[in-house]
């Protein structure tokens, strides 16, 4: 399995990312070839460091990194990372790739 995981830095109007972000974002997201599961964070998030400014996370579920990056080398992708440009600067948010393993 492999995963990406997005965090979001805290918006300038959390209202208008939250209407983008359901509305816009995750329909387009959801269309990604070989997308297994999409969660999203709900409510505040609590950081034990120095992220304090952190908004949001979502973590997209994919069989492997080559998956992952076959899925935003497609149409679907190209159109999902141009929505991204519209909710953040690239200061406002984070991208994580990596595959994982049960342990």
């Amino acid at each position: 399995m492999a995963q990406m995981i997005v965090v979001y830095k805290t918006p300038d109007d959390v209202d208008a990312f939250d209407r983008h972000y359901f509305g816009v974002h995750v329909p387009l997201a959801k269309k990604l070839p070989g997308l297994r599961k999409y969660e999203t964070s709900v409510g505040p998030i609590t950081t034990l460091g120095s992220a304090a400014d952190t908004y949001f996370v979502a973590v997209l579920h994919f069989d492997s990194v080559a998956a992952m990056r076959s899925a935003f080398a497609s149409p679907e992708g190209q159109a999902c990372a141009a929505d991204r440009r519209k909710l953040a600067s690239e200061e406002g948010f984070q991208t994580f790739l990596f595959d994982s393993k049960e342990v």
